[in-house]
C-alpha cells in the first residue's frame, strides 16, 4: 500500500537528531521506532502516533484526529492525525513529541 513519502520525509527530519530511532515497513506503511517500540508512522496520507493512556481519550477529541483502526478493531493508544492536523511542521513536531515522551517511558527492547 502506498504511503505519503513527503510526510515520511518530514518525520525523518523531525527525528533526525534523536538516538535510538529505526525505520521499518509496518502494516503496509512506514513506521518509526524508538528503542524498539513503534512511536509513529505514515498510514496512506496520515500520521499515526502512539500516545500515553493518560492523554489518549482527550486527544481523540482534537480536530482531525481519530482512532487508528485498519482491521475493524481500533488499536487502543494509537491515533490517526489527518493531513489537516499536521499541515505545518510545528503541529507535526507536537504530535511526534507526545509520542516520543510516552515511548521513552517503555523498557528498551
Amino acid at each position: 500500500m502506498p504511503f505519503d513519502q513527503a510526510l515520511a520525509a518530514r518525520i525523518r527530519n523531525t527525528l533526525a537528531r534523536k538516538r535510538g530511532i529505526e525505520e521499518k515497513k509496518l502494516f503496509g506503511c512506514v513506521g518509526f521506532l524508538l528503542n524498539g517500540h513503534v512511536l509513529a508512522g505514515v498510514w496512506k496520507d496520515s500520521l499515526i502516533v502512539r500516545l500515553s493512556p493518560d492523554v489518549y481519550e482527550d486527544l481523540l477529541r482534537a480536530p482531525h484526529v481519530r482512532e487508528f483502526d485498519i482491521t475493524g478493531k481500533p488499536m487502543t493508544g494509537w491515533v490517526v492525525v489527518e493531513p489537516e492536523g499536521i499541515e505545518d511542521d510545528d503541529s507535526l513536531r507536537g504530535w511526534i513529541g507526545l509520542a516520543t515522551s510516552f515511548v521513552k517511558t517503555l523498557p528498551k527492547k
